[in-house]
Formats: C-alpha cells, sequence, structure tokens
C-alpha cells in the first residue's frame, strides 16, 4: 500500500512530507502543486490502491466485492491553520502509539 501511494503520488508531482500506514486508515502531510485539486489526488491515490490491493490479495476482491475498501470521504486542512511542525509532531506521535502501524 505505501509503494502504491508514493508512485501515484509521484505521478501527480505530489511531495509526501510525512505518512502513517496502519492497519487500518493512513495519515499523510502532503504538498500538492496549485494545479492539482485535493479531490482528485484523494480519487487518483484511494481508486488506484484500491484497485491494486484487490487485484495482488484476490481474498480481499472477496471480501470487499460491492463494498467500498476505503472510506468515502477524507479529511484534509491547511498547514496554515496549524504550523508543519504540530502536523509532523502529531503524525511522529501516532506512529508510535499506533500499535500496527508504521511509520514512514
Amino acid at each position: 500500500l505505501r509503494e502504491i501511494i508514493r508512485q501515484t503520488c509521484a505521478e501527480l508531482d505530489v511531495h509526501i512530507v510525512k505518512g502513517v500506514v496502519a492497519r487500518d486508515h493512513v495519515h499523510m502531510f502532503i504538498s500538492v502543486p496549485p494545479k492539482l485539486a485535493l479531490a482528485t489526488v484523494m480519487q487518483r491515490i484511494k481508486g488506484r490502491s484500491s484497485r491494486r490491493v484487490q487485484m495482488e490479495f484476490p481474498e480481499l476482491r472477496k471480501r470487499y466485492w460491492g463494498r467500498r475498501f476505503w472510506a468515502r470521504g477524507y479529511f484534509s486542512t491547511t498547514s496554515g491553520n496549524v504550523t508543519d511542525d504540530i502536523i509532523l509532531q502529531y503524525l511522529e506521535l501516532h506512529g508510535k502509539h499506533d500499535a500496527t502501524g508504521v511509520s514512514r
């Protein structure tokens, strides 16, 4: 999953500042070029990762047949509302406290 997200972001010229992949969710601090809508970026990341993961793991395709792999929405905020350091601290703390997650 991590590699699929990295590849998709690279293709879109989206820079991943920091990310945490947990068992059931992902947190990312990314820099998106102004020419791209965040909704487009998230649609590509979620769509491509869902498709590729289900192709690689057929048991997941059976489990999620007719259902969504990812939740419908996403949360976003700009780093202007809080400092970059606070976001990075949150991701660091989240990675340490989520026993099933892996910090990047």
